[in-house]
């Protein structure tokens, strides 16, 4: 049975992606002389926000983010929900006594904003950040496994890139991989990580509600 459960944040709580780049966008490119390409920004993916900041800008990266957090809170008075069922089930794990964890790439303050925004800030047990020099999602998984003495089968993460599932692969931890955006192409995840796909947060809902009351029976995605 599991014992912690992991989200991503951009792209599995919320639509908020499309946002994040033009956000970047606007604010960067008037640092960089040109137009930022939607590819350039994918490119720095995986970092927080200084490190991408800083691998666009260089040296005149702490007025550029500073510019990057002002258009970030503007624009996400755009977005300012959750996909629906993202609040039903973070509350129905935590009455369940599972520890909900936030494992994000994103920097503390921009994930702050997107909580607040999202009104799921006080919902996390943990919240773990992005690193600004490389990546860091598997260290801080392995961080939770260590924390709460569990083991590697009780504990999941859920996301919505392939690299969330290299992640948990990597280190032997289950992966539910969010493909509950209506623009996303599941057929990679479908690939590589098979029958552990959902297409609608209620069906994932579902799962963790008859897996809570029947832990032997194996994972099964829709």
């Amino acid at each position: 049975m599991f014992k912690v459960v992991a989200f991503d944040l951009d792209g599995t709580l919320a639509d908020t992606i499309p946002m994040c780049i033009t956000a970047f966008r606007n604010s960067i490119s008037p640092y960089t002389g040109h137009e930022i390409s939607t590819e350039e920004i994918l490119r720095t993916f995986g970092l927080n926000e200084i490190g991408m900041v800083r691998a666009v800008v260089g040296q005149n990266w702490e007025s550029a983010i500073e510019d990057f957090y002002y258009q970030y809170e503007s624009l996400h008075n755009e977005v300012t929900s959750a996909f629906p069922g993202i609040l039903n089930l973070l509350t129905f794990l935590k009455k369940k006594n599972i520890v909900v964890a936030l494992i994000t790439g994103k920097g503390e303050r921009s994930c702050s904003i997107s909580l607040e925004k999202l009104g799921l800030s006080r919902l996390f047990d943990e919240t773990l950040y992005g690193s600004e020099i490389s990546p860091n999602k598997k260290k801080n998984m392995e961080y939770l496994l260590k924390k709460y003495n569990i083991s590697k089968e009780e504990f999941c993460y859920i996301g919505d890139t392939i690299q969330d599932i290299k992640d948990c692969q990597n280190i032997g931890v289950t992966c539910f991989s969010a493909a509950w955006q209506e623009s996303y192409n599941a057929d990679t995840l479908e690939k590589d990580n098979p029958n552990h796909v959902f297409y609608h947060v209620s069906d994932l809902y579902e799962y963790f509600k008859h897996k809570l009351s029947n832990p032997a029976e194996p994972v099964n995605g829709k």
